[in-house]
């Protein structure tokens, strides 16, 4: 279970990588993304920032490939804003979990309509 400073610190630096991205990044490949959530390292040394990108799969490549080119930027814009000893070294990783909720739920959705079919056509008999 993560201490209460790591989580205080992972929802710093989300919120820090979320302003950056939003107002200082120009970069045109980088569009429509939410940064879910912040899993920092017990040492402090790493953090894993998940990233969901709304698009197809070439969209979020694109967009994958232009946060990595930006990550010594946002790295240390984070690191000024937080004023920390050390800031962790930021890995980003495509979130796919907002995708698989939205599956899931078509798939349910499909299931409850399969379910209202079969008990109309067992009423009309």
């Amino acid at each position: 279970m993560p201490s209460r400073r790591i989580e205080r610190l992972s929802e710093s630096i989300k919120q820090e990588v979320s302003k950056i991205i939003l107002y200082e990044l120009k970069d045109p490949r980088i569009s429509f993304i939410t940064v879910t959530k912040v899993e920092i390292a017990s040492d402090l040394k790493r953090a894993d920032v998940y990233i969901s990108v709304l698009g197809d799969a070439l969209t979020q490549t694109k967009t994958m490939r232009a946060l990595e080119h930006a990550r010594g930027f946002i790295q240390a814009k984070v690191g000024k804003h937080l004023q920390i000893r050390y800031t962790p070294i930021l890995t980003f990783c495509l979130d796919e979990s907002i995708k698989k909720s939205q599956h899931i739920s078509k798939l349910i959705d499909e299931a409850v309509k399969g379910d209202d079919i079969t008990i109309k056509g067992e009423l009309e008999e």
